[in-house]
C-alpha cells in the first residue's frame, strides 16, 4: 500500500479499492488473452465480416438488457453477488466455445448472448462498486491505475496468446488460451468474497432516472456523449483485429499489435493519471478526441502491418488521455444528480443503455453496408464514418456545469 502511495501520489488507498482494482486487473488479463482472438477464431471458421458482426451485435443487444435486469437484482441483493454472476456467465461463454470447438461459428447468436450477459452483470456491478468505493479525490487514481493494469494486461496477454496459438497445431492453442481465461475468472470470483458486502434498498426506478435527462442538462449531455462513444466502439472493437489477421495471416502479429499498443498505453495512462488535473479535463478530451478521429485516416490507405501498428500507437496515446477525465467527469455528474445515493444503480444502467445503443447502431450500419457491397475495401471508409464518435464527446462535456465552474474559477483574480 505504501508503494502505491509513493508511485501514484498522496491518495487514500483502502482495502476494497485495492481488491476492486485486482479484480479489474484479472478481468482485463483474461479479456486481453482471449477476447480479441475469439473474433479471429470465428473469422477462421466463417471467413465473413457479416458473421463476426452478427456475433458482436448479439453481444451489444444482450448486454444492455442484462444491465436492466442486473440493476433490478442489485437493488434486492448484494452487488458483489451480481459481480460473481457476471464472471460465471463469462466463464460459461469460454466453456461453450471450448465444447463447440470448430462448430462455434454455427452458434454465433448464442455465444454473443452469453458474452453480453456476462458483460452486463459484471460491468453493472463493477461500475456501481467503483462509484461507491471511490471518492472524487480518488477517482482519477482509480481510473488511471485500472488503465495501467489494463494496459499491462494488454501487453502480456495478446503476445502470450499469439505465441501459444501460432506455435501449436490447428486449434489447440486457442483451447489452451480459453482455458487460462477460465482460471483467471475463477480467481476473480474468489477475490470477490473479500469485498465488503454492499446492499441497496428501495425500488428499481429505471424510468424515473431515464426521464431525469429532461430536467438535468448535465445528465442529458453525459448520455449523448456515451451514445457517440458507442458509435465508434461498436465496429472498431472487432474490425481492427480481423484486419490485422487478414493483412498478416498471423495470430502472432495480432499479439505483437497488442503488445506495442498496450506498452504505449501503459506509459500514457501513468502520465495521464498524474498530469491531467480537473481544470485540464475538458482540453484533454478535446485533443484526444481529435487524435482518435484523425488516426482513422491511416486506415484509408493500403493496409500493411506497419500502418496498422502506427494506427494502434496513435489510439494508444489518445485513449488514456480521453478516458481518465471522461470517466471521472461522468461519475462526478452522477454523484451530483438527483437522489444519486439511492439511484446510483439506475444512473449506471441508463448510461450503459445509451452506450450500447450507440454500439447497436454502429454494427447495424456496418452490416447494412457490407450487405450492399461485399468488397472488403469498403471497411476503411465505414471506419472513417463511424470513427467520429469520440471526437463528438467534447461538444457535450464542455457544457457540463462542473467544467464551467472550473473554467470560471481558473480566471478569478487573486485577492
Amino acid at each position: 500500500m505504501k508503494v502505491l502511495k509513493h508511485v501514484m501520489g498522496d491518495i487514500a488507498v483502502t482495502k476494497d479499492l485495492l481488491l476492486l482494482l485486482t479484480i479489474g486487473g484479472l478481468y482485463a488479463l483474461s479479456i486481453a488473452l482471449s477476447n480479441t482472438f475469439v473474433n479471429v477464431y470465428l473469422w477462421k471458421q466463417t471467413g465473413e465480416f457479416a458473421d463476426i458482426a452478427i456475433y458482436n451485435l448479439s453481444v451489444v443487444i444482450s448486454q444492455p438488457l442484462t444491465f436492466i435486469l442486473a440493476g433490478r437484482w442489485a437493488k434486492k441483493m448484494d452487488r458483489v453477488i451480481v459481480l460473481r454472476i457476471g464472471v460465471i456467465f463469462l466463464a460459461l461463454f469460454y466453456i461453450t466455445v471450448l465444447l463447440l470447438g470448430q462448430n462455434a461459428g454455427q452458434l454465433l447468436v448464442l455465444l454473443g448472448a452469453l458474452l453480453g450477459i456476462g458483460f452486463g452483470f459484471y460491468w453493472l456491478a463493477f461500475n456501481v462498486l467503483t462509484f461507491e468505493i471511490t471518492e472524487p479525490d480518488t477517482r482519477d487514481f482509480f481510473n488511471g491505475f485500472l488503465g495501467l493494469l489494463t494496459s499491462f494486461a494488454g501487453m502480456i496477454g495478446p503476445i502470450f496468446a499469439g505465441v501459444v496459438i501460432s506455435s501449436l497445431e490447428s486449434y489447440t492453442g486457442y483451447k489452451i488460451i480459453f482455458g487460462v481465461s477460465l482460471l483467471l475468472f475463477s480467481a476473480a470470483v474468489i477475490l470477490s468474497f473479500f469485498l465488503k458486502r454492499r446492499s441497496a434498498k428501495g425500488n428499481f426506478s429505471f424510468m424515473r432516472v431515464f426521464n431525469e435527462r429532461k430536467s438535468n442538462s448535465d445528465w442529458l449531455n453525459v448520455l449523448h456523449a456515451h451514445f457517440f462513444q458507442g458509435l465508434r466502439e461498436g465496429t472498431f472493437i472487432f474490425v481492427i483485429a480481423v484486419l490485422v489477421f487478414i493483412t498478416t495471416g498471423s495470430e502472432l502479429a495480432i499479439g505483437t499489435f497488442g503488445l506495442v499498443n498496450s506498452a504505449v498505453s501503459f506509459l500514457v495512462y501513468y502520465l495521464a493519471t498524474r498530469l491531467i488535473k480537473p481544470r485540464f479535463r475538458i482540453k484533454a478530451i478535446l485533443y484526444a478526441g481529435i487524435m482518435l478521429y484523425v488516426s482513422v485516416v491511416i486506415l484509408l490507405f493500403e493496409l500493411t502491418f506497419p500502418r496498422l501498428l502506427l494506427y494502434g500507437i496513435c489510439i494508444s496515446i489518445a485513449y488514456p488521455v480521453l478516458f481518465v477525465p471522461y470517466v471521472s467527469l461522468t461519475y462526478d455528474v452522477i454523484g451530483k444528480a438527483w437522489n444519486a445515493a439511492e439511484m446510483r444503480i439506475e444512473y449506471i444502467v441508463v448510461r450503459e443503455v445509451y452506450l450500447n445503443f450507440g454500439r447497436v447502431v454502429s454494427i447495424t450500419v456496418f452490416l447494412i453496408a457490407i450487405s450492399i457491397s461485399n468488397d472488403v475495401q469498403i471497411v476503411p471508409t465505414l471506419l472513417m464514418i463511424l470513427g467520429i464518435g469520440h471526437s463528438i464527446i467534447f461538444f457535450f462535456y464542455r457544457k457540463l456545469k462542473i467544467v464551467r465552474a472550473f473554467s470560471e474559477k481558473s480566471v478569478e483574480p487573486v485577492q
